[in-house]
């Protein structure tokens, strides 16, 4: 078992949170951090900077500015620093094959500006071996915005978390652990990652199953009648039920609320997770290199959900 937890650097405010978060983390498990900073490469790199020694310097300035935060604010914590070249999605995908947690900065909220996610965690999430975490940086105003010719955020300065020289021991995001379960679908993994993480935490469990209704039901298209609904309903909260009790016998120490309900999954998971500390989906493990498709719920969590949010591969 791998006993580190990965990070993505990139000076960016959204990285500086994930290393905020990818830290305290660490100490949790009692695992290793490792800062990985990537350089752009390819046919048509992207850079704020167009001197290469230049961006040599500021990528090893930012590193700096990282670890020095952290050796500050969190002496005991171990940490190891990895500066590469290459594709981030590609250098961060196949780091996850090596740790237990890739922790990565997501930038965006809402119908529009939530689809910037894509540069770089959308691919980089389709292909990862082990879980990703994602983070958003802290809100801000809009005169805070970067100065020119420099990555978004790198003008704070130095600080791996959105608020420097906090206690790591004292402060805490709060909320409930929320994971989305598929009964259709339900796994190992995805269950045993969200019981660890609370247990770990110390932090109650609420598991959300959920469901559209079909606006016909039956062999000829009929309105379904409300008792059907609440039996319906009724019958999916036993098996949500069938399907936690062994892990729920197997950690009696976390405290488990689940609830089937109805309507889409993805929006009643993006409202919930706005009092969550975590939200934690699954998507299927993909074989090809190709293509960034996650899931439908997972993708839409992606961008839009305001708590850091957990993807855990399975088969």
């Amino acid at each position: 078992m791998f006993q580190t937890v990965t990070v993505g650097l990139d000076g960016t405010r959204e990285s500086l949170a994930a290393v905020d978060w990818a830290a305290r983390e660490a100490l949790a498990r009692g695992s290793t951090l490792q800062l990985v900073q990537v350089r752009e490469t390819g046919a048509y790199p992207y850079s704020p900077i167009a001197d290469d020694e230049v961006e040599r310097e500021w990528a090893q300035t930012i590193t700096n500015e990282a670890l020095d935060d952290l050796n500050t604010r969190m002496p005991e914590l171990a940490v190891t620093v990895e500066m590469v070249a290459g594709r981030p999605a590609h250098v961060l995908a196949d780091a996850s094959a090596e740790t237990e947690l890739l922790v990565l900065g997501s930038r965006g909220l809402g119908t529009v500006l939530g689809f910037i996610v894509g540069s770089t965690a959308l691919p980089t999430v389709a292909h990862t071996a082990c879980p990703v975490v994602l983070v958003r940086a802290p809100h801000r105003d809009r005169d805070e915005e970067a100065q020119p010719g420099r990555p978004y955020g790198t003008e704070t300065g130095t600080g791996a978390g959105p608020e420097h020289g906090g206690d790591p021991a004292t402060e805490s995001p709060g909320g409930d652990i929320l994971l989305g379960l598929d009964l259709g679908r339900p796994c190992d993994e995805l269950i045993a990652f969200a019981f660890d993480h609370a247990e770990r935490h110390a932090t109650p469990l609420h598991v959300v199953h959920a469901w559209d209704l079909p606006p016909t039901y039956g062999m000829r298209p009929l309105p379904v009648p409300p008792a059907m609904t609440n039996e319906l309903l009724a019958a999916q909260n036993q098996a949500l039920a069938a399907t936690l009790r062994p892990w729920q016998e197997a950690r009696p120490e976390v405290k488990v609320r689940a609830e089937a309900v109805i309507g889409q999954p993805s929006r009643l998971l993006v409202e919930a997770a706005s009092q969550a500390s975590m939200l934690i989906v699954g998507r299927r493990n993909r074989r090809s290199r190709l293509g960034t498709h996650v899931g439908t719920v997972a993708h839409a969590v992606m961008h839009h959900a305001r708590a850091p949010v957990a993807i855990v591969p399975h088969d």
